[in-house]
Formats: structure tokens, C-alpha cells, sequence
């Protein structure tokens, strides 16, 4: 039988993967039995947020706590604001950032679930210095989390930057 996942805030790891940009991670896939993996998006006004990704084997979900979210989705930009909630399936391009001069809070959870806590590390790594920022590219296959171009997006978050 599965156990209940608990986690106190006191207990989560938080990481930065960029200035005014904090991750805390909740609960990854080797805690919860491979059934999900969950963190904590906090992004202060004029954060880049994502650049386009997808995912093969999950189902990315956002579930905004407070602030806006603007959500790139295929070639589709969405606004989520408080209490709005968004699935995204396998295969589908997707970014996310904070919506401009506003802070984002979301949270995001993936399943299956999926060994990613590494990959947060691996940029808060990049963030600091520690790390080459090659080794995200290289961390694609591993990590699930595959880059594409979208020069719609990039307009998006230029347009969004303070």
C-alpha cells in the first residue's frame, strides 16, 4: 500500500536557478513511489521563467498559488492568475514566467513522476557559477526536459522584462 507524502516547509530544499527566482522542492518521484514529483515555482517581477521545453514522459501540471503566470503552450500565450490551473501532456512545447510587473507563485507538479531534483540543482549550480551551463543541454535525455526555439516566447519575455 502507498504511504501518504508529507513534507514541512521547514524540511524543503530551496535553490535559485536565476536572480528573483527561488525553486523549493516538495516531493521527487524516488519519495512518492514514481507516482509524482512536485516543487515550488516563486518568481519575482521580471524573471525570464522557462525557455520552451517539453517533456516525453510526463504531464507537467501548474496550479497558480498567487500573483499571474504567463504560459507559452504550443504557439499559444496564456495568462493564469490565482487559482488557475493548467495541464500540460508529454510532447506538447511549453515556458512559463511571470506575468509583466507581477510575481508568480505556482505549483508545479509532474506525472509519472520523474527524477528531476538533480536537474534544479544542476541550475542552481549553473546560477552560481559551479557548473557549466553545457551540462544542461547535455542533461536533456536524462532530465526528460528537451529545449526548442520559439521565437514567440523570447518576444514574450522580452516584451515582459523589467
Amino acid at each position: 500500500m502507498s504511504e501518504p507524502t508529507v513534507v514541512r516547509a521547514a524540511d524543503a530544499e530551496v535553490l535559485s536557478d536565476a536572480p528573483g527566482s527561488l525553486i523549493t522542492l516538495l516531493a521527487d518521484s524516488d519519495s512518492t513511489e514514481n507516482r509524482f514529483t512536485t516543487n515550488r515555482a516563486t518568481l519575482r517581477p521580471g524573471v525570464f521563467g522557462t525557455p520552451a521545453h517539453f517533456h516525453t514522459r510526463a504531464t507537467e501540471f501548474f496550479f497558480v498559488l498567487d500573483g499571474a503566470l504567463q504560459v507559452l503552450v504550443r504557439d499559444e500565450l496564456h495568462t493564469l492568475e490565482k487559482g488557475d490551473f493548467l495541464a500540460v501532456p508529454p510532447h506538447v512545447p511549453h515556458a512559463f514566467g511571470p506575468e509583466k510587473d507581477s510575481h508568480a507563485d505556482v505549483l508545479v507538479v509532474f506525472t509519472p513522476g520523474m527524477y528531476r531534483f538533480d536537474y534544479y540543482r544542476l541550475l542552481d549550480r549553473v546560477a552560481r557559477g559551479e557548473a557549466d551551463p553545457k551540462e544542461i543541454a547535455e542533461s536533456s535525455q536524462h532530465y526528460d526536459n528537451h529545449y526548442v526555439d520559439s521565437p514567440l516566447w523570447r518576444q514574450a519575455r522580452a516584451d515582459s522584462a523589467v
